[in-house]
């Protein structure tokens, strides 16, 4: 457990206890990457190894570049510097030291620092440092990669024009416990950026489908009202799914193109970021019952306008006006359209746009994953529900949120929560048999709650065929193969949904889905890497927190996993064999595998 996890500085009274003070300084968070997992091969190894890096390399940098170790607990280290400028070159000096010192070290058994770094108040209290300056650089060092470093924009902006290093602009994120997004940026140690989707496709870079490719940035508000934002994403969001049900088109998801949102971006950099052929950009202004939207359609590659237009319309018919564009861009880019696609395109299960409004803000809602975030998402689905008894989406979106209850820990009475799920989906796929995202949400009731493997894949298979760029449907199908023993398989549709969607908030349910892959498949070192990756976009990924344990079990590393099965029971202290969710493995022999595997780690029966 990091050391990092200090006393929120908004417990502290404007009385401050005697010895303490408060002052402005750059704060650096450091812990080795795996910790856990490196203990378990090799316990005195390790520890020899981190005391030889601290005493030959960490310490000496320190005194070099004026810095102090205010706070060290197995595992980790807090930093502080009067500069922030020293803060980021001791950082940058530590990761490219452990290159070379990691050079002749295997794989397996090599120690690698994550880092945050971040310029904010802090409280002292004697040498320890405390309060939310320290907790956004602990929340950074957990989001960094091994051997990279995230700056907050803080920091970034006091070494501005004074270092000459590389960074990545991953945008604004939201980080545990902290109350706003903070804009953050990366370095790596390798000459080039490598993305999550290089990483896990061992690809020197992201190249550019076998058909026409398109990002679709979100359009820009002009109306002058913030509260307006969600309509001006609302389109965009339209005008992306619209696109997607064409065959013709690699579409990136809204997640990833939205990364961009209130940025100023060169299109080339989107293009080659996203390794897409084409941009879309535009603005939205409403203004009463009115609605102007421009839209322009760049070849990312070349720099070219393709297409540029400019929409002047009524409200009611916005609806129409969302099609109109996508089926300008299709033409333009001269990708041909079926006659079935362009039919459900065209096809509209909304025709009130207050409906539309409430859709729009259950979607965004749902984007946070916290327990608040999808109760709010589902009780928008509800009142959709309530003023239209017969919409579709209401209903799959309600079961959609009861499922993520269930996935998320969330729910308390799961199987009436999932039971009714079930009948929701099953009502909304008979009014609209023709929404991909209904098949995409059954399939994952028919295999998670019902063990329906075949009807599972059959409804995932529906929704790619309705919608061809449903990443969503990917992943989804890739866990199913992996519960029905073809791992292989499985991998290859969850790479297509990490490749539509590289930067989606829910991207730890994705490397949950690898890890699974890899667990069927007995590769359980590799199972344990994903399962790291999730913890590092998610740390309570409580999926990811039981396989890390099976998966120590079964390479017998049995100390490190009843250490990381106890970290997950400290959330449920009761939990048994008996009463723990089962993952729906078809192959008996998958399920004794993984059941063993709680048992060696400690789990009671």
């Amino acid at each position: 457990m990091s050391c990092m996890d200090s006393t929120d500085a908004g417990s502290y009274t404007a009385a401050m206890p005697e010895g303490t003070q408060r002052r402005l300084t750059t704060i650096v968070a450091a812990d080795i990457a795996g910790f856990s997992r490196l203990i378990g091969i090799d316990e005195e190894g390790t520890l020899a190894a981190q005391r030889g890096h601290r005493t030959e390399l960490i310490e000496p940098l320190l005194a070099e570049y004026h810095g102090r170790i205010a706070n060290t607990a197995g595992d980790s280290f807090l930093f502080e510097f009067a500069s922030a400028v020293e803060a980021v070159r001791c950082a940058v000096a530590v990761q490219e030291g452990m290159v070379t010192r990691n050079g002749d070290i295997p794989d397996e058994s090599r120690i690698e620092y994550r880092i945050g770094i971040n310029v904010g108040d802090v409280i002292a209290d004697g040498d320890d440092l405390l309060g939310d300056g320290v907790n956004i650089a602990a929340r950074l060092e957990g989001l960094a990669d091994p051997g990279c470093i995230y700056m907050s924009h803080t920091a970034r902006d006091q070494i501005r024009d004074r270092l000459e290093i590389e960074l990545e602009d991953p945008g604004d994120i939201e980080i545990k416990n902290i109350t706003r997004p903070v804009r953050v940026w990366r370095w790596s140690s390798n000459s080039e950026l490598v993305s999550i989707v290089k990483e896990e496709a061992a690809e020197v870079e992201l190249s550019l489908p076998d058909k026409p490719s398109i990002a679709v940035l979100a359009f820009d508000n002009m109306s002058g009202d913030p509260e307006q934002e969600y309509f001006s994403d609302g389109i965009t969001e339209d005008i992306i799914t619209s696109l997607s049900r064409n065959s013709g088109f690699f579409v990136i998801a809204r997640n990833s193109s939205f990364t961009y949102k209130g940025r100023a971006v060169d299109v080339t950099q989107v293009s080659r970021e996203l390794g897409v052929r084409y941009v879309l950009e535009g603005s939205v202004r409403k203004a009463g019952n009115r609605i102007r939207i421009t839209a322009q359609l760049i070849d990312g590659i070349s720099g070219d306008h393709i297409w540029a237009e400019k929409y002047d319309r009524d409200l009611d018919d916005i609806f129409e006006l969302q099609d109109e564009i996508s089926l300008n861009i299709v033409s333009s880019i001269g990708v041909p359209i079926f006659a079935s696609e362009a039919k459900r395109t065209q096809k509209r299960a909304i025709s009130d746009l207050s409906i539309w409004d409430l859709q729009i803000r259950a979607i965004h809602r749902m984007y946070g994953f916290t327990s608040d975030d999808i109760v709010e998402s589902r009780r928008l689905g509800e009142e959709m529900l309530e003023r239209d008894p017969n919409s579709a989406f209401a209903m799959a979106w309600i079961a959609n949120c009861h499922f993520h209850e269930f996935a998320l820990g969330y729910g308390r009475n799961t199987r009436k929560m999932l039971g009714q799920a079930v009948e929701l989906i099953r009502q909304s796929i008979g009014i609209n048999e023709e929404n991909s995202i209904s098949h995409w949400i059954k399939g994952n009731l028919d295999l998670y709650f019902l063990s329906r493997h075949g009807v599972a894949i059959g409804e995932f298979e529906r929704s790619l065929e309705l919608n061809p760029n449903n990443h969503l449907a990917h992943g989804s199908m890739g866990a199913a193969l992996a519960y029905c023993g073809k791992a292989d398989e499985g991998i290859e549709h969850i790479k297509i949904s990490m490749r539509a969607d590289p930067r989606n908030p829910g991207m730890f349910f994705r490397f949950n889905a690898l890890a699974q892959c890899h667990f069927v498949a007995g590769r359980y070192q590799q199972a344990l890497e994903c399962c790291e990756k999730s913890q590092l976009r998610r740390s309570d990924s409580h999926e990811a927190m039981i396989l890390t344990a099976v998966c120590q079990s079964q390479l017998g590393h049995l100390e490190a996993a009843q250490v990381s099965l106890q970290e997950w029971r400290e959330t449920y202290p009761n939990m048994t064999i008996a009463r723990i969710y089962k993952p729906p493995f078809q192959n008996a022999g998958d399920l004794d595998r993984y059941l063993d595997g709680l048992r060696q780690a400690g789990l009671p029966e």
